[in-house]
């Protein structure tokens, strides 16, 4: 198929892996390059170097993987803007929605990287606040078979009885939901989500109940930094993951941007209203395959395609130029 006017969407925190497109730093041209000159002087750091040398534990780290993963989301962007493919929309997966605002032109890519930089120390902090023991640190837990709105009510009527710090935190799919929540309450809501006919809860390997209100004290700290900056009316549909729909102004999209933090992801209902907007393919511009198996939930028959390497965007504009001469 020629894509015309497809949706970017971007993964978030957890989508990292060593070499992530230094491929594309390869492949790319002057707008690739300076992308990642200018990453490099934000950061203060070599940001090629880290991500070809850092170990996954490394990358694991908010303050790091952070940086990281917004760069190698933008790198895939601005390379498919290269190749002459531009976005009709776009939308991100938590960490993911800040490439969003650069592609969406609310920010500019230092100001991106600026507070990027500051969300990844401000959610590292509160990780590390929590390191004690597995065992009794808060954290996350993905349940498996449940839809979203009975997970929801779930949480509500239980915390009427008493079982409190258990919070929604990402709604993924139909069948899949992230709580966060204390190891208490995680431990005791994994017996009672089972009883309710959950096929899984699975205790993820995360280093904080993130999108809740236990990390306040993240929100508290970077507030200050993203007040600071300046924020642009979208020149393209921009969807939160607040709202799980568009964005009207930069001014929303900045509150939202810091609600976000202690806020749960609403993907499921961010996905109809991208579907809904009439675009005719979905990119998963940046690493892994996270998103693009989200996207299989979603009732539409608009294609996703991976778009995170050189070698799949390549492959894609393969595809135009084959159908273009084949027309």
């Amino acid at each position: 198929m020629v894509i015309k006017n497809p949706a970017f969407l971007f993964p978030g925190q957890g989508a990292q892996y060593q070499n992530m497109s230094l491929d594309i730093l390869s492949a790319g041209g002057a707008e690739v390059k300076r992308l990642f000159a200018l990453a490099s002087e934000v950061m203060g750091r070599d940001m090629p170097a880290l991500i070809r040398d850092a170990d996954g534990e490394t990358l694991k780290r908010s303050d790091i993987s952070q940086p990281a993963v917004t760069l190698a989301n933008l790198a895939a962007a601005v390379y498919l803007g290269e190749q002459g493919v531009r976005p009709g929309a776009c939308a991100g997966f938590s960490l993911g929605e800040y490439a969003a605002l650069v592609t969406s032109g609310v920010i500019d890519g230092e100001t991106c990287f600026r507070l990027v930089k500051a969300r990844g120390k401000a959610m590292q902090d509160a990780a590390d606040r929590f390191a004690g023991g597995p065992a009794e640190a808060p954290g996350m837990a993905a349940v498996i078979g449940l839809d979203p709105e009975k997970v929801e009510a779930l949480i509500a009527r239980w915390k009427t009885g008493g079982l409190l710090d258990l919070y929604g935190a990402n709604f993924n799919s139909r069948s899949q939901v992230v709580v966060s929540g204390t190891a208490a309450a995680l431990g005791e809501a994994e017996t009672r989500f089972k009883e309710a006919g959950a096929r899984r809860v699975v205790r993820l390997q995360v280093a904080g109940p993130f999108h809740s209100p236990l990390i306040a004290g993240a929100a508290e700290a970077f507030g200050p930094v993203l007040a600071a900056a300046e924020f642009k009316d979208p020149a393209i549909p921009l969807f939160s993951n607040v709202s799980g729909g568009r964005v009207g102004s930069g001014a929303e999209a900045k509150a939202l941007a810091l609600r976000q933090i202690t806020e749960p992801v609403r993907w499921t209902a961010e996905e109809g209203a991208v579907a809904a907007l009439g675009i005719d393919a979905v990119l998963e511009t940046g690493p892994g395959k996270v998103l693009q198996g989200l996207w299989k939930d979603v009732e539409t028959t608009i294609p996703c395609f991976a778009a995170g390497t050189a070698a799949d965007i390549e492959t894609l504009i393969g595809w135009q130029l084959e159908e273009k001469q084949g027309a």
